[in-house]
């Protein structure tokens, strides 16, 4: 039987939401995520088939937000082993809601994570710079010697770099850190489903004796 929308946010208790304020003096606050093919598939930690899944989700999830509230507001779904994040802005409480709910009915997703703003629709030099954002915290990854970039998915809104993937505590700190380093972030949040350091040596390929 399919869980309530409800349920399913609140279903898989090793997901954590986390937003790092990047303003001075400010602790962080605790308020709570691929190419299929080639290196980055065979790097990747969730399976193929959930990969495959996770763009399926995302397909769909877009059409039932088309559905619930047709061409009002900005909307952007990103699916991480099949924990949604939506972003972007919207411009009621109601809208914000009946998004929240049209994604939750998406086949396969396992909890949805609400990031949407009640506000008028960011500009298009906003966004242009949120992809840039978004590039630059992924080159940073990619030059850390202790990081597996494709360990993560980033995505940005607004100056705010939000973090998906399955990764230790190790790995989480250390992606926040640099992600907290590249110029023009200015809010870090964190979606991640945790894993033990002994988990993450199985996944890793091993050498040949």
């Amino acid at each position: 039987m399919t869980r309530p929308p409800e349920r399913r946010r609140t279903g898989a208790a090793a997901l954590v939401l986390g937003a790092a304020a990047l303003l001075a003096g400010c602790a962080p606050v605790i308020v709570g995520g691929a190419m299929v093919g080639g290196v980055l598939a065979a790097t990747d930690r969730r399976t193929t088939g959930t990969q495959l899944e996770d763009q399926s989700i995302e397909i769909k999830a877009r059409g039932r937000v088309r559905e619930a509230i047709g061409d009002r507001g900005n909307v952007s779904v990103t699916s991480y082993n099949r924990l949604v994040l939506i972003t972007g802005e919207v411009p009621s409480e109601a809208d914000r809601s009946a998004v929240e709910q049209a994604v939750g009915r998406v086949e396969n997703v396992k909890s949805v994570v609400n990031e949407l703003a009640v506000m008028g629709n960011s500009s298009l030099t906003s966004r242009s710079n949120d992809a840039i954002l978004s590039s630059k915290v992924k080159a940073t990854f990619v030059d850390a010697k202790d990081l597996t970039a494709n360990a993560f998915k980033v995505t940005a809104e607004r100056g705010t770099v939000y973090l998906l993937g399955r990764v230790t505590e190790r790995e989480a700190a250390t992606a926040t850190e640099l992600a907290r380093s590249v110029g023009g972030v200015q809010r870090v949040v964190r979606v991640f489903e945790f894993i033990s350091e002994d988990e993450l040596a199985r996944m890793l390929p091993q050498a040949p004796r």
